[in-house]
């Protein structure tokens, strides 16, 4: 059989709807020739001084805001009013904090915990607080509502004008921070020692491309829970976890982690385990852990990842266990492959899978939340040059793009504790876990971006396996959806979507926390809450905002209403399926691989 350019089987090609064609991609057919070219070449050095981030849609962004702003006399006025207003409400502030009298403070939002210390309040760093403030709620309203602007260059210019303003936030620095000046006259200057030692020992590391040492290993901290590897193929293990109860239900379940990351987010340490949790509770739960790929895995599609990850694991789950049918779990875009393959088996009339849940998992892409400010065509395009050069997407590239979309948290805060304030490290086993990042196959990442992203294909019905389009429609099994209310990577508004796309009886669960912590959710967790409230497929759309009013809200962790509705739908108790002697002892070896 032939082969053609990187690889791809000749029988590839072209297949219907691919967008990979003889080496090519439909999209930009005269980048993929499998040769360098001198867009690539640049485009990929370009990429290394630039965060991956193209400056072309950032000149885009910019030039669409200013040109407007500046057709815009209306919106000038108003900015200039605005202006006028913030300064003397800045200058009545200082003349009152001045006096020791109270006045009229602008509040930073609740997420913004840069001046909650009580040495903020004291005179003059409340007038210092209270400037940035106002210069920051100034600058957001010049970069939005500015008549003609496209929605997502309105959205990249307030991202780019909140970045900049972080970075010089006065929480930032030495001079302008009281909490780091008590703190260094405190400590005799030992704070600033350490930090500089830290932030040298950071930059070296990001230098050389060196990892730091994990807290919490799998096999030995996390990733404890017993199993087996049962299957084994270029692209995943399939782990399949010992029984501990006397039996167990009928239909087993099985786990489709997203492939951004190690599975053993559902598999933390013991008290945080969602699968230890099941298997306590009489499931028989099998778990897809993906390889890390590297350049030889360049060429692996999306269509790769359903056959070989979530058909192939089916297929072994049926034989080893005799069920005629399988619960399904996917989470984020492990949940969105999962629905791809269960509307194709829909189609094909395919009926092994019994229910599907969906764990912060979207299968429409119109509103993919705060990501998008990183995908339109000129930044994919960017990207795919850095991706064709190495073969994947790198771990720090990906790492950078969340850290920016929480910079306060995730950047200069944690600046502030390490490098100024001489805070140890919070070790946690999510904390750890989320260092523990994964690589991307270039042209897998390439298909997801522009087939989901992009051109959001999955909702709009053309989206196609094994050369036919599939509907979500013609997914007739029980769903149950899980949004989490703080989520930046998967809006849960976004996730609500399967209510209107599948035609099924669907249950929605709207939990506290963001994309991880949000699942992340054991019985006993503190300040936890979620609504729930089933959609029947027959019913009349009711729009997300109007569910959550009408939800049955609830106290505490969301997984036991989960695991009441799992097992509604995994048959009677019966037998534990027959040991199995297995390829390894679990975690197995491909979570191990940095």
């Amino acid at each position: 059989m032939g082969q053609a350019e990187h690889g791809v089987p000749a029988s590839e090609l072209r297949r219907e709807g691919s967008t990979w064609q003889g080496g090519r991609h439909a999209a930009s057919p005269e980048w993929y020739t499998g040769h360098a070219t001198a867009d690539l070449v640049l485009n990929a050095w370009l990429g290394r001084l630039t965060a991956h981030v193209s400056p072309a849609a950032l000149a885009l962004a910019w030039q669409d805001w200013a040109s407007h702003l500046a057709l815009s006399p209306d919106k000038q006025a108003e900015l200039a009013l605005q202006a006028g207003s913030n300064v003397a409400r800045w200058l009545q502030y200082v003349a009152a904090a001045a006096a020791g009298q109270s006045a009229g403070a602008v509040e930073p939002l609740a997420q913004d915990k840069r001046f909650a210390d009580p040495a903020w309040q004291a005179w003059p760093w409340n007038v210092v607080s209270q400037g940035f403030l106002l210069t920051q709620q100034w600058w957001h309203h010049a970069t939005c509502g500015v008549p003609g602007v496209a929605p997502h260059h309105t959205d990249v210019v307030t991202f780019v004008a909140r970045q900049m303003l972080d970075a010089v936030a006065p929480s930032n620095f030495i001079a302008t921070n009281p909490v780091v000046q008590k703190t260094t006259v405190s400590s005799g200057g030992q704070n600033l020692v350490h930090g500089m030692l830290r932030a040298v020992k950071d930059a070296r590391n990001a230098l050389s491309g060196t990892r730091p040492a994990l807290a919490y290993l799998p096999g030995r901290d996390v990733a404890l829970t017993p199993g087996k590897v049962v299957l084994s193929n270029r692209l995943i293990e399939l782990l399949r976890y010992d029984p501990v109860t006397p039996t167990v239900h009928a239909k087993p379940l099985l786990f489709v982690p997203a492939w951004i990351m190690k599975y053993y987010i559902l598999d933390l340490s013991p008290q945080n385990s969602l699968v230890r949790y099941l298997v306590e509770r009489g499931h028989t739960v099998y778990m897809i852990s993906w390889k890390n790929p590297d350049a030889g895995d360049r060429d692996l599609s999306l269509e790769d990842y359903r056959r070989l990850g979530v058909m192939a694991a089916l297929d072994a789950i049926v034989a080893q266990t005799g069920a005629g049918q399988v619960n399904a779990c996917g989470y984020c875009l492990g949940g969105t492959l999962l629905a791809i393959a269960a509307a194709a088996m829909a189609r094909d009339k395919d009926r092994r899978l019994a229910s599907m849940t969906l764990l912060a998992a979207q299968v429409d892409f119109t509103e993919p939340g705060e990501l998008s400010l990183f995908i339109d065509d000129s930044e994919v395009r960017f990207l795919e040059a850095a991706m064709w050069q190495q073969g994947y997407l790198d771990t720090r590239q990906m790492a950078g793009a969340f850290q920016l979309l929480r910079s306060n948290d995730l950047i200069w805060s944690r600046r502030l504790r390490q490098y100024l304030l001489d805070l140890p490290e919070k070790d946690n086993d999510l904390a750890s876990w989320n260092a523990d990042a994964t690589r991307m196959p270039y042209r897998m990442h390439s298909e997801y971006l522009r087939k989901l992203f992009l051109k959001n294909s999955l909702s709009s019905m053309r989206y196609h396996v094994d050369g036919r389009p599939v509907s979500l429609t013609d997914i007739h099994l029980p769903v149950f959806a899980v949004g989490t209310r703080t989520d930046h990577v998967a809006p849960w508004r976004s996730v609500y979507k399967i209510i209107a796309l599948a035609d099924t009886e669907v249950t929605f669960l709207l939990t506290s926390g963001g994309h991880n912590a949000g699942v992340v959710s054991p019985p006993g967790t503190p300040r936890r809450s979620y609504q729930i409230a089933t959609h029947a497929h027959d019913a009349p759309y009711v729009d997300p905002d109007s569910w959550e009013r009408g939800a049955e809200a609830h106290e505490g962790s969301w997984w036991p209403a989960w695991e009441a509705w799992l097992a509604a739908h995994a048959g009677p108790q019966v037998e534990p399926p027959p040991p199995i002697i297995g390829l390894a002892p679990a975690p197995g070896s491909y979570v191990l691989v940095p």
